[in-house]
């Protein structure tokens, strides 16, 4: 499959009007069964006329194997102006929804930004409620915008690191291998040794879990 080539024309819009520090936001995790929701943001130097060449090979990061990722992680830190990574636990997951604990992840990942941002650009999501900055949400901004695929990487490669450290503390379930979204290895050690604190409890495939155990 051919990568796609995210560019930086939705940054210079911002830039246009003034507003030069551009954060480009994603997260991951949504759909695990297990773990935390991560959210990277990335603030790229809009100044400088080779970026586009200094990142080149960043693009949406599920069109990236492991190793590739890990090796433009460091390209992006070595190239931005500042990053922050935010990150929602499985029980604020449980406790407020998916939706609410997405949007604290990517909260607190803006937050970490030092300096902070003038205007946002995120994967197709409406931070105006918990981030009153100017904004927009991107379709497929992860494949289309530079600053956005570049915060894809670093929230994927964040959260598979925090899933391979989760594999120690709870060993069993393979988190390292799967990181908490619902194979059929997974399925199948639910099943044997029950959830454990790692778990999205709220989550439907839990819930049926724990019908099928009595509660």
């Amino acid at each position: 499959m051919t990568k796609s080539v995210p560019t930086l024309r939705y940054e210079r819009r911002f830039a246009r009007r003034g507003l030069p520090l551009v954060a480009g936001l994603d997260e991951v995790g949504r759909g695990a069964w297990a773990g935390p929701v991560v959210a990277a943001a990335v603030i790229l130097p809009l100044d400088q006329p080779r970026l586009a060449r200094a990142l080149r090979g960043v693009t949406d990061s599920k069109q990236l194997t492991a190793r590739q990722r890990e090796r433009l992680c460091g390209v992006i830190a070595a190239a931005a102006v500042a990053i922050g990574v935010g990150g929602a636990g499985p029980g604020e997951v449980d406790r407020d929804g998916l939706t609410a604990a997405t949007h604290a992840a990517m909260q607190r990942a803006v937050a970490m930004l030092r300096p902070a941002p003038d205007a946002l650009l995120i994967d197709a999501v409406d931070l105006s409620a918990v981030v009153p900055l100017p904004q927009a949400a991107v379709l497929f901004g992860d494949a289309r915008c530079l600053s956005i695929a570049a915060a894809s990487i670093l929230a994927k490669v964040s959260r598979d690191r925090w899933m391979a450290g989760l594999d120690q503390r709870c060993p069993g379930y393979a988190f390292a291998r799967h990181k908490g979204y619902g194979t059929a290895a997974h399925r199948a050690a639910l099943a044997a040794l029950g959830p454990c604190e790692a778990h999205r409890r709220s989550f439907a495939p839990l819930q049926a879990l724990a019908s099928a155990a009595g509660g």
